[in-house]
């Protein structure tokens, strides 16, 4: 189908801001056009407070949401944000964070892991597996429930999700689910025809997974599935998922691809296409109003997998 009429105004506009591609500028104009665009209005919700976990490689700051002021025994989501590893921080997914606390009633725990180029993997991968194994026998001290854990991720923090989830099976760590939302998780952009059906004109472009990826694996990792999850030889036993992708997005099939297997090896997989909107729909529901009915699936799927 087309684009929603809303994302076309959205796409029609981006592409006349003038702002060069992610390949053609540094970070740090990647970074400071990022933090121009504008984002929705945030939920106002009771209680929203900073913290930090240890981790191999230092303090790891989180930031803590929940829709009651006093928290206390609630389930938990970890949420890692995207941002291509490169960009974007607990600041940029603020309203996110407090969204997936409406929809949910959960723990909102928001890790503000270390970016590429400065940190390449495994360093954002190890500080959102040391957050997730903090809180499976902390999270009481924080108002959460030990026992039901989901990891979530977007774009980038989906790859996070997806590379602890299967961390998690290797070290014996049960999470309840996954939520993987338009995920990044394989290097071999030729494998997939949506990179090459959406490589350019729908917001994120092909090449800029490219430029995301060197940055994200400059030292490595390219046959690590907890960084490469596509990588995985074996999905057994891995938490359950919700896969979530865009139709107009270079990593649709890919997603896909993923949901798919994680299927057939018999985990508990449930995927999601959403039609006509383009990658990184789940935080600009201000523009593209279909992301609402999905921040409810979402909502959903949680409740239903702490039960």
């Amino acid at each position: 189908m087309p684009l929603d009429p809303d994302v076309a105004e959205l796409v029609q506009a981006l592409a006349e801001t003038g702002v060069p591609a992610l390949s053609e500028g540094t970070v740090e104009q990647a970074r400071s056009n990022y933090f121009r665009t504008p984002t929705p209005p945030s939920d106002e919700i009771a209680h929203v407070t900073d913290s930090f976990v240890d981790g191999p490689h230092g303090s790891i700051p989180i930031r803590i949401y929940a829709t009651t002021s006093q928290p206390a025994h609630l389930p938990v989501v970890v949420m890692f944000h995207g941002g291509g590893w490169v960009l974007s921080s607990v600041d940029g997914h603020d309203h996110v964070a407090r969204r997936l606390a409406v929809v949910t009633d959960a723990l909102i725990v928001s890790v503000d892991y270390r970016l590429a180029p400065e940190h390449p993997f495994p360093q954002p991968h190890d500080d959102c597996w040391a957050v997730t194994q903090w809180l499976s026998a902390q999270a009481a001290s924080i108002g959460g429930d030990p026992s039901r854990i989901i990891i979530f991720g977007d774009s980038a923090g989906a790859n996070l999700a997806a590379g602890v989830a299967l961390r998690a099976r290797d070290e014996g760590l049960r999470l309840c689910a996954q939520v993987l939302c338009y995920p990044c998780l394989d290097t071999e952009q030729d494998a997939y025809p949506s990179m090459t059906e959406n490589a350019t004109g729908y917001f994120l472009t092909a090449a800029d997974m490219s430029w995301f990826w060197g940055h994200y694996l400059a030292n490595g990792g390219h046959e690590n599935p907890y960084a490469v999850p596509a990588r995985a030889g074996s999905l057994n036993d891995v938490a359950p998922s919700l896969t979530i992708t865009a139709e107009f997005d270079p990593l649709r099939d890919e997603g896909a691809l993923y949901a798919e297997r994680l299927a057939a090896a018999n985990n508990d997989a449930e995927y999601l296409a959403v039609p006509g909107v383009v990658h990184g729909f789940i935080a600009r529901w201000h523009t593209m109003s279909r992301a609402v009915g999905v921040h409810d699936v979402i909502g959903e799927y949680c409740t239903r997998m702490f039960q």
